[in-house]
């Protein structure tokens, strides 16, 4: 590991970002002027030092606990076949249950983990109709787009109508 030179308020940015995930709010907490901030929190961030210092530090901070990608795709891929067992209660009469080891996923479960890696691979979309003052009509692919973009799109549509 490379040692590099942050000043205090650099380091405090750092450690605001990694805490909070937003460049501007980071500048703002770590004492610098609000006037700016976007724009200044951006030309920060691209600062190679700082961005190493982040990088270094948000790899520190990954942990052996939290799945990454490839296992939760494993373990999802494993339900959807069938392959993966757990404990589940099971009603034996009058109200009692006993827990039955290396259960099966049940259908339910791999129907979910199987949508769920359909998901992933993007093996459909989500496509809308939609009508522009009753004479044009569209499909739109809108799997992609943020909340707010969305937003966006309705807001500029009834500025229209």
């Amino acid at each position: 590991m490379i040692e590099r030179k942050l000043t205090p308020k650099q380091q405090a940015f750092v450690d605001f970002y990694i805490e909070t995930g937003n460049a501007t709010e980071a500048y703002i907490k770590a004492g610098y002027n609000k006037k700016g901030a976007r724009a200044n929190a951006a030309r920060l961030i691209a600062n190679d030092s700082v961005k190493s210092c982040i990088d270094e530090r948000m790899e520190q901070l990954q942990s052996k606990r939290v799945a990454n990608q490839q296992e939760i795709l494993e373990l999802l891929t494993s339900i959807a076949r069938g392959e993966a067992t757990a404990a589940t209660l099971r009603g034996v009469g009058m109200g009692e249950q006993e827990i039955e080891e290396d259960m099966p996923p049940t259908m339910a479960e791999r129907i979910k983990a199987a949508e769920l890696l359909g998901k992933r691979y993007r093996m459909w979309t989500d496509k809308v109709d939609i009508e522009h003052s009753g004479e044009v009509k569209t499909s739109l692919d809108l799997s992609n787009l943020t909340t707010e973009e969305l937003r966006a799109i309705a807001n500029s549509n009834k500025r229209t109508n």
